[in-house]
């Protein structure tokens, strides 16, 4: 995801590749971003965020405690710190980091394409400069919402972060199930894909709701409707609410 930011930042001009300095602690990986990119790369957390007006995080949760110990009080008032580490809360950053400008922000993995979405907050000292600076920056993936409760972060990281996953298993699951009833795989997957990207932005452009979409389509005693009594009784709404919860509570319990 870090990558993805990258991308997307130099992509939409907010900044040069001069004024960027990536810290990495894999030399393969420093490399490759220099050589892509043309950005500067440091084994140095601190290296890379020194003189940066927007230090932004993106390591796994379990690298989170290495760097906040190398960072940890020496960033400027003025600096502004954007988070994506899944479940790390802010007091957390703000504690770890011994700073208060702190953006905590969920996007999801079609960033990677410029079709994503991040759900985000920001602390009281967070200045309005820097808002928007946040909310260029995540929006240069593809879509942003302000929230203004940190608690809502969790819940976007069990919907719309972890969403992708679910979406790529049920595509999964109605190829298998297309071949399984005679489909070429090649053609189950084209008619997968556009039935699912199709049906995406008839919700976004028609103006209804998803429940008054589908009974449009769905005809008494048609195909549609015996397909979604099997749906029903395999209680497909109640075993999706039970995975977001899932989602939900582990993000949580990452965040101690």
């Amino acid at each position: 995801m870090g990558e993805a930011m990258l991308a997307a930042i130099l992509k939409k001009g907010l900044a040069k590749p001069g004024a960027i300095v990536v810290g990495d602690v894999a030399e393969a990986r420093r490399k490759h971003l220099e050589k892509k990119y043309g950005i500067t790369a440091t084994s140095s957390n601190l290296g890379a965020a020194g003189k940066a007006d927007v230090v932004i995080l993106a390591v796994k949760p379990q690298n989170l405690a290495e760097v906040m110990a190398e960072l940890g009080g020496r960033l400027k008032s003025t600096q502004l710190v954007i988070s994506i580490i899944a479940g790390a809360k802010i007091k957390t950053l703000s504690r770890g980091l011994r700073h208060d400008s702190i953006v905590r922000a969920m996007p999801n993995t079609p960033a990677q394409i410029g079709e994503g979405i991040s759900v985000w907050t920001a602390t009281a000292e967070v200045s309005g400069q820097q808002k928007e600076s946040a909310r260029a920056t995540l929006g240069a993936m593809g879509k942003e919402v302000y929230v203004d409760d940190e608690k809502y972060i969790d819940m976007a990281t069990a919907v719309s972060g972890s969403g992708p996953a679910y979406f790529f298993l049920m595509v999964e699951a109605l190829v298998d199930a297309a071949v399984g009833i005679g489909l070429p795989r090649e053609t189950a997957l084209a008619l997968v894909l556009e039935t699912m990207l199709g049906s995406g932005h008839l919700i976004q452009r028609s103006g209804k709701e998803p429940a008054e979409l589908r009974r449009m389509v769905t005809s008494p005693g048609g195909t549609t409707a015996r397909a979604l009594e099997q749906l029903e009784e395999g209680k497909f709404a109640d075993l999706l609410k039970r995975a977001v919860k899932a989602a939900y509570d582990k993000a949580r319990e990452l965040g101690g």
